[in-house]
């Protein structure tokens, strides 16, 4: 999710917490409580900072190590330990528990969105991504900003509030999986240009009622896509380019990261004087009939590289990026 709902969210499991009544008897803990899933709400997207190394560290590694199952865990460690640090007496199960849930429910709700995670490290580092909910859901955001001003106000207690707003996004979770796994497996009832071995993923928009999609054609082919209003309709056709400048490029730092975190891109070819142009762009986003989540290498006549770029950008700015004028 976004950062904005990762923090009404933290706010929210600190009204949630009132349940546990050693919190609600207690202002120094609850206090301590409401810091703690504050914080570990947004603790697993500290890998952000990578972006002053680079893109292309920031792309390979965030929702990677710092959501798996090892990280969720120090995390919770870290953060207990500082407010155990800051405030005295603390029972320290209570403050722990809540703190866990925070983490853990930051890396549970990356789970059903588009980018995806790698939550289940060590055991396997494949990207997960359930495609189920945006990355922004105005249901989750407002749903909890009414709660919380419920509770600013003092219209009703914590302890009613919150278990109330936690079932129902509960069921409208089960609601929003059940849903896209219905749409998503009778694509192929649909489409009329479907081929044995076509495979579709169907990923949400803002929009609860649009869905775009991606097909991966039996001969490697890419079909962008929209549904509405039970029809399909294909926007846009991607051939990957194959050619020895496309080989060598995967040997690029940046364009193996690029190609690590993501099993939808596709490459694309363009010859100049000086060289070549390799772009990779992530077929799952597209915008404006541009994909604008790419990585760009520039190769010399000897496949030797001369600049990069891996990110996201359109591209005028693309241009204004690389040192040689694509």
């Amino acid at each position: 999710m976004d950062s904005g709902t990762h923090l009404v969210i933290g706010f929210g499991l600190a009204g949630l917490a009132y349940i546990d009544p050693v919190v609600a008897a207690n202002p120094v803990l609850s206090t301590a409580i409401l810091i703690g899933t504050v914080v570990g709400s947004q603790a697993p997207d500290m890998d952000t900072l990578l972006r002053f190394k680079s893109n292309a560290a920031y792309i390979k590694n965030h929702r990677g190590r710092s959501h798996s199952i090892p990280a969720v865990l120090i995390w919770t460690a870290l953060i207990t330990l500082v407010l155990m640090l800051l405030f005295d007496g603390l029972p320290l199960a209570h403050v722990a528990l809540w703190v866990f849930i925070a983490v853990a429910f930051h890396v549970f709700t990356d789970l059903f969105n588009t980018y995806g995670t790698q939550a289940f490290r060590p055991f396997t580092e494949k990207w997960i991504a359930w495609n189920i909910i945006h990355i922004f859901d105005p249901f989750i955001f407002v749903s909890h900003i009414v709660a919380i001003l419920l509770w600013a106000v003092h219209l009703a207690a914590p302890e009613i509030i919150f278990p109330i707003l936690y079932a129902c996004l509960a069921v409208y979770y089960i609601w929003r999986s059940w849903w896209h796994h219905q749409l998503e497996s009778n694509l192929y009832h649909k489409d009329p240009d479907y081929h044995p071995g076509d495979r579709y993923i169907l990923i949400p928009t803002f929009n609860l009622n649009f869905w775009q999609i991606v097909k991966t054609k039996s001969d490697g082919r890419f079909a962008l896509g929209e549904y509405k209003n039970n029809q399909i309709k294909w926007i846009d056709e991607v051939s990957c380019t194959s050619h020895p400048a496309v080989e060598a490029s995967r040997q690029h730092s940046d364009i193996a990261a690029f190609l690590y975190f993501t099993s939808f891109a596709c490459s694309d070819l363009r010859s100049h004087d000086w060289g070549y142009e390799v772009r990779w762009a992530d077929v799952r986003y597209r915008h404006r009939k541009q994909y604008p989540f790419v990585a760009v290498l520039l190769l010399d006549n000897e496949l030797n590289p001369i600049d990069s770029y891996v990110g996201w950008v359109n591209d005028t700015r693309l241009e204004k990026k690389l040192r040689v004028n694509t």
